[in-house]
Formats: C-alpha cells, sequence, structure tokens
C-alpha cells in the first residue's frame, strides 16, 4: 500500500474512532438528561405500595411494629408491610429519586421532600369502596383527594409553573385490587348478591379506569397500573382453600388472570381516550411471583407456602406482632414475609423486572 493510501486508512480509522467517542459521549448524555426527566414517583394503592399512611389513622392494618422493618435501615417498623423496602421504594431509587418513598400522611416530611416522590397508598384499601370501609382504611378516592391537596402545596411553596412541571414530569403507579378479593368478595357477604366473580372483576377494571381519568384531570400523564399476583397462592389462600389444603387455590388465580386481561384492554382503551397520556399495563407481577412459587430453588428460596412471620399460615398485621417470637430467623429463604406480603427480596426482584420492561416506556 502507498504511503498516500496508508495516511488515508490513518485518517478514516481516527474518524471512526472519534465517531464511536462521541457516539456514546451522547448516549450518556442522552441518558442522563432522560433520568432527569422524572421529577417524582407518585404512587396509589394497597399494603404492597403502603409506606407509613396507615400509621397516622384508626385502623388495625398496621404495620409499624417488630417484626415489621427488622430489614429495614436502621431496623424501624415505617408500616411497610414487609420485613424491608417495598418494590416502589427500588423503582423509586433507580429513577435517581429517593431511595425511600414517603408517606404523604407522615408529618415529619416538608413538602420539599414530598416533591420528589409520594405515596398515598393504604394497606387493606381496595378499587372498591366497600373493601377500605371493611377495614376503615383510605379508600382510592380519598388517595385522589390528598393528591389534589398535594398539587395546591407544591404551587404553594414553589410556585404554580414548577409546580405543575413537576405533576407533568412525575411518574405514577397504581397497584391496588388484591383486597377487594381476599378481603371483600370472598370474605363478606354483599358483593357476592350482586355480581358473579367475573362480573366483578369487570367492575374492579371500571373503577381503576375512572381513577386513571380523575387523575389524568389533577395532571397525571405517565401512568401504570400493576397486574394482579396469583393471590389463590399467598400463604393466607393457601390456608383457607379447604377443598385442596395448603395448596394454591386456583379459582383465586383465574380471577386475577381475568382481571388482568381485562386491565390490560382498559388501559389500552384510556390511552386512545386521553389525550397526551402514556398509560402502561405492568404485568409481571403475576408471571414473576408464579415463576417463583413453581421453580423458588431458581430464585433462591426453600420456601414458598409460609410467611416468615408466626406459624406463616394466617399473620399478619397485628396478629404478626402477636405472634414476634415464632418468626423465623432467615427472611431470605422465604417468598413471604407474612402470610400476604411479599418479603424485601422478593420485592427487589419485581423492582428489576418492572424496571426493565417498562421504564423505557415511560422515558
Amino acid at each position: 500500500m502507498s504511503s498516500q493510501g496508508s495516511l488515508w486508512c490513518f485518517w478514516l480509522l481516527l474518524l471512526l474512532l472519534l465517531l464511536v467517542h462521541f457516539s456514546g459521549s451522547a448516549s450518556s448524555s442522552r441518558a442522563t438528561a432522560v433520568k432527569q426527566q422524572v421529577s417524582a414517583f407518585i404512587v396509589f394503592g394497597d399494603s404492597t405500595v403502603d409506606t407509613g399512611n396507615n400509621n397516622f389513622i384508626p385502623t388495625i392494618a398496621k404495620a409499624n411494629f417488630p417484626p415489621y422493618g427488622r430489614d429495614f435501615n436502621g431496623g424501624v417498623a415505617t408500616g411497610r408491610f414487609s420485613n424491608g423496602r417495598l418494590v416502589t421504594d427500588f423503582i423509586s431509587e433507580a429513577f435517581g429519586l429517593p431511595s425511600t418513598l414517603p408517606a404523604y400522611l407522615d408529618p415529619s416530611h416538608t413538602i420539599d421532600q414530598l416533591a420528589k416522590g409520594v405515596s398515598f397508598a393504604s394497606g387493606a384499601t381496595g378499587l372498591d369502596d366497600l373493601t377500605a370501609k371493611f377495614t376503615s382504611v383510605i379508600p382510592l378516592g380519598q388517595q385522589l383527594e390528598y393528591f389534589k391537596e398535594y398539587k395546591a402545596r407544591l404551587e404553594a411553596a414553589k410556585g404554580e409553573s414548577m409546580a405543575s412541571k413537576i405533576i407533568a414530569d412525575a411518574v405514577y403507579i397504581f397497584s391496588i385490587g388484591t383486597n377487594d378479593f381476599i378481603l371483600n368478595y370472598f370474605t363478606l357477604p354483599i358483593r357476592p348478591f350482586q355480581y358473579t366473580p367475573t362480573e366483578y372483576v369487570s367492575y374492579l377494571v371500571r373503577l381503576a379506569g375512572a381513577a386513571a381519568r380523575d387523575a389524568y384531570h389533577l395532571g397525571a400523564r405517565r401512568m401504570g397500573f400493576t397486574g394482579l399476583p396469583p393471590f389463590g397462592c399467598l400463604p393466607l389462600s393457601r390456608t383457607r382453600n379447604h377443598g385442596e389444603p395448603r395448596e394454591c387455590n386456583e379459582e383465586y388465580n383465574r380471577l386475577a388472570m381475568r382481571f388482568n386481561a381485562e386491565l390490560q384492554e382498559a388501559v389500552a382503551k384510556l390511552n386512545g381516550d386521553l389525550a397526551g397520556a402514556l398509560l402502561v399495563y405492568v404485568g409481571d407481577t403475576y408471571s414473576v411471583l408464579s415463576d417463583i412459587v413453581a421453580n423458588p430453588s431458581d430464585y433462591g428460596f426453600e420456601n414458598v407456602a409460609q410467611g416468615c412471620c408466626g406459624t406463616g399460615l394466617i399473620e399478619t398485621a397485628v396478629f404478626c406482632g402477636l405472634d414476634e417470637p415464632l418468626t423465623c430467623h432467615d427472611v431470605d429463604k422465604y417468598a413471604f414475609f407474612d402470610s400476604a406480603h411479599p418479603s424485601e427480596r422478593v420485592y427487589r426482584i419485581l423492582a428489576d423486572r418492572i424496571l426493565n420492561s417498562t421504564s423505557g416506556v415511560f422515558l
């Protein structure tokens, strides 16, 4: 090759290296800019995402005592229904926001702290107001009223323009619905007289759609709805499964799948109806927990049929506190911390899967 040809090849190679370098730098800058676009992480729902709101209302559905929180920062029982952090805590951290999401009703949090993320969720609540009434907790409609109040507080503290930007650039998650079946439909006599199980599923999905519309009219634009877990495989459901003791209740699981299918359709319709909105169905909750239950050793779990707390068969909330001496020593071997709620390790697995499948859509 001539010296001129060699020199041409050298400059071509140098140009390619520079293009790769600056392309990588640009991608990195875009990734940083994208992360900054999530102004706050705002959560509505039940005990799977309640970070302590129930501590401040008169209800027995609380988790602000041991053994809850034993693996939380400093071993503090914050009101989270688990041994440590929740799935929404991990997602908030991944967005570059606080690693622990504050509860709206906790007076120790300032509006500046809440501006980066907040949970309005309430343990034992549901889409159906009757579910919340049963345990005297915060119904979803009231959670949305608190969101409206939150907006007003933001405007007073940050100014209307900045508050509007925070609200518009936030990501919203709804995690709710399991209690409507476990605490309501299959426990109380009212709804079974009004609806068949499949009719009740459709009723709940309509309520979920109405909540999304209410949030949209208050300024929410990027919303995610988590599907129901296989709640027939919760330790509590296994205990109550008198037909096949200690086995998953497949009737419950079929209802969860039907709810998830109808919710997915509703989310698609809402995307067409609500101009400028982006709604996402987060379906990994069912598939991940089903796989953990079916193949526990693949995830390092030894027990998926009992909770760590007490006997692991029926204990949750106050009953976990009563049976604290029986609580397991190594919670990492358990998929569930009590008879109805996953352990922190499961929540971390769920968060990773949700982020891998949906965070790119929001961003």
